[in-house]
C-alpha cells in the first residue's frame, strides 16, 4: 500500500467555521497521493463545529478523523502524529491555510538533504492584519530569547519521536512549538529556512497566544527547568527581566542585556 510522504495534522477546538478553508488550501497541492490529512477534534464543545467536522469526514473518506475529549493542543497534535503514515509532518491550526509550495518544498528538501530535520518559511497574515510575516534562519541563541518560527513547519516524524513529541505537561497552552524548537536546537537538529510564503496565518481576536503571553514567566520557568535545558538559565533570567517582551525585542538588544548581567556577576 502506498504511503504518503507528508502527513498534515489539523487540530481543531471550536474553530469549525474555518476548517473547510484549511482543507481546501491543502487540496490545491496537485499530487494528492503525496500527502494525507489527519483531522483532530480536541473535544470541541461548540455544536456548530462538531456538525461541520462530522460532515467533512462523512463526505471525504480520505481524511482521517480523531475525535477525542479535550486533552489540549500538545496531546491533540501528538495523537495525530502517532497515527501519521508519512515520514514528514506539517502541523496546521484549523484557522490557517497552507500554500502548495510549502508541501512541495518540505518533501523535496527533506528527501534530498538527510542532515536537515526542519523546514520553515514565511507567512502571509490575513484577518486583523494583512502584512507578510518574514521569518529568518534558525539561530539557537536567538530562539532562546524569542520564538520566531511558527508551529506550521515541516519536520521529520523520526525527529519528533526521538524527542518525545510535544510536551503534554505544559502549564499553559500556546508555547508548545517554542518548547519543541528549543529542544530540537539543543539536540543538534538542523533547520532549513526558505524565504518564501509557506502558509496564511489568520490574525484574529481571542487567540490562545494572548493567554500564553500573560503567563509567559510561568511557561519560561517550566521550559528552562527541564534537565536538558537548565544550563541555559542565564538566557531565561534575561527573558523574564525584560519588561518589553511582548514587543519582541531585538536579539542585539537582549545580547547587550546579557553582557551587562555577566559583567555585574563577574564584578567588571
Amino acid at each position: 500500500m502506498h504511503k504518503p510522504s507528508v502527513s498534515i495534522i489539523i487540530t481543531c477546538y471550536n474553530l469549525g467555521e474555518y476548517v473547510e478553508e484549511a482543507i481546501d488550501s491543502i487540496k490545491k497541492y496537485p499530487n494528492n497521493n503525496e500527502y494525507e490529512v489527519i483531522l483532530v477534534n480536541d473535544g470541541s464543545t461548540d455544536a456548530k463545529t462538531n456538525t461541520i467536522l462530522e460532515r467533512i469526514v462523512l463526505n471525504d473518506k480520505t481524511i482521517q478523523y480523531i475525535n477525542q475529549s479535550n486533552l489540549g493542543l500538545a496531546k491533540a497534535r501528538n495523537n495525530g502524529i502517532k497515527q501519521a503514515k508519512g515520514k514528514y509532518i506539517i502541523p496546521l491550526d484549523a484557522d490557517n491555510k497552507l500554500r502548495p509550495e510549502f508541501i512541495a518544498k518540505t518533501i523535496s528538501i527533506l528527501d534530498n538533504s538527510q542532515d536537515i530535520d526542519i523546514v520553515h518559511g514565511n507567512a502571509q497574515n490575513f484577518g486583523n492584519k494583512t502584512d507578510v510575516w518574514v521569518c529568518k534562519p534558525f539561530y539557537f541563541p536567538e530562539m532562546l530569547l524569542n520564538n520566531y518560527i511558527d508551529a506550521c513547519a515541516g519536520f521529520r516524524k523520526k525527529t519528533w519521536e526521538e524527542l518525545g513529541g510535544y510536551d503534554e505537561n505544559m502549564p499553559v497552552m500556546g508555547f508548545e512549538d517554542w518548547d519543541l524548537w528549543i529542544r530540537m536546537g539543543n539536540s543538534g537538529c538542523k533547520f532549513e529556512y526558505v524565504n518564501e510564503i509557506f502558509f496564511d496565518y489568520r490574525v484574529r481576536d481571542n487567540s490562545m497566544l494572548a493567554d500564553a503571553w500573560e503567563k509567559r514567566k510561568v511557561l519560561l520557568d517550566y521550559i528552562f527547568s527541564k534537565k536538558e535545558l537548565k544550563h541555559l538559565g542565564l538566557f531565561r533570567e534575561c527573558i523574564i527581566e525584560n519588561i518589553n517582551l511582548k514587543q519582541e525585542p531585538s536579539f542585539n538588544f537582549l545580547v547587550q542585556v546579557i553582557i551587562k548581567k555577566v559583567k555585574r556577576k563577574l564584578h567588571f
